[in-house]
């Protein structure tokens, strides 16, 4: 099954299952009200004049003035509000039932956006409408598809306005993290300001420390996982942006035999000891379930690393600036730096 028919056919459950894996108008929104100031990460002035991108359906857009009143799939807004690129609406998971942000709204300030839409199959089209949106920005995990973008629905939001696809699947980290950066930049975010340079710094030496890391502390095998009510998945890193840029580190992954639809392999609890690893990377997402959650499960209880306590939380849909991923890496490099060899 493939990433996008497994939340399809099985909605929140669905959603919770897969994320443990692992041509419109030509309007550009009201050029009165921006979408593009500056916020606490970065700095963004509104280019004037005609505006160009092409997205990675190598679709290009050619529009009279630099798009305003962006809406954005709530992982891609949280990337272009790291280099002061700001949304006025989002859709995905942005919060939490008790209103909190969810994780993967990083450091947006969800009470100042329009929620589209929060979970797998939302998106309000008139609410969508109403912001006269200049910019529709998700990811693709299987282009052309753009993710979250309900497929019964795709053509009638598309025809609102354009659209921006990134891919963030089967590619190295470093490919969407420069096509975001390249995405803000046309939108007017400052690259080279002082806080901007200082996330590609951040992320360029975290990488180096990994590989260093990797290499003082031999052996030590990483599982990426996630867990469900009635299944284990173990992601495989070839497909992950993340995992396979962590993989080209020289971190050592396990890697899955059985992989399904191309993302990762799933197992029964009486089997999840299928593999054993030292280090395992959890899937830390809302949809999935937690160690806390895991405990009572006599498989995830005895496995090596669980024992050990070696259990790293893993955003496995990770937010794509460059801060963000530095501080997922750097938090890689210290869980192998500390492990001790147990599986």
């Amino acid at each position: 099954m493939s990433r996008r028919g497994l939340l399809a056919a099985g909605g929140t459950a669905g959603l919770g299952a897969l994320l443990t894996a692992c041509g419109g108008s030509s309007g550009s929104g009201d050029s009165k009200a921006s979408a593009t100031k500056g916020s606490a990460s970065g700095s963004a002035t509104t280019p004037a004049g005609p505006w160009t991108f092409t997205d990675d359906r190598k679709k290009p857009l050619r529009l009279d003035r630099t798009p305003t009143h962006l809406v954005a799939y709530v992982g891609a807004a949280a990337a272009l509000h790291d280099y002061g690129i700001e949304c006025v609406g989002v859709f995905g998971p942005t919060k939490l039932k008790d209103g909190r942000p969810d994780a993967q709204a990083g450091d947006l300030d969800v009470d100042k956006v329009t929620v589209i839409g929060n979970t797998w199959g939302e998106f309000a089209i008139e609410k969508y409408a109403a912001l006269s949106p200049g910019l529709l920005i998700s990811h693709m995990y299987e282009a052309p598809t753009l993710w979250y973008v309900p497929d019964e629905s795709a053509k009638k939001i598309l025809a609102i306005a354009p659209s921006v696809g990134i891919d963030v699947a089967g590619v190295p980290l470093t490919t969407p993290l420069r096509r975001y950066a390249e995405l803000a930049t046309s939108l007017g975010a400052d690259m080279a300001s002082t806080r901007n340079a200082a996330q590609k710094t951040r992320f360029e030496q975290a990488s180096a420390d990994l590989r260093a890391a990797v290499r003082a502390h031999p052996g030590i095998k990483v599982m990426a996982c996630s867990g469900a009510a009635d299944a284990f998945y173990v992601s495989t890193p070839s497909s992950a942006a993340d995992l396979s840029y962590y993989r080209s580190l020289g971190v050592d992954f396990i890697v899955p035999n059985k992989v399904q639809g191309g993302f990762f392999e799933t197992l029964s609890w009486e089997n999840a000891d299928k593999y054993k690893a030292d280090v395992m990377m959890l899937d830390n997402r809302s949809a999935t379930l937690q160690p806390k959650d895991l405990a009572a499960k006599p498989t995830w209880a005895g496995l090596p690393a669980v024992k050990a306590g070696q259990v790293l939380g893993w955003p496995s849909e990770p937010i794509f600036s460059y801060g963000k991923c530095a501080a997922r890496i750097e938090e890689l490099t210290k869980a192998i730096t500390s492990a001790k060899k147990v599986g």
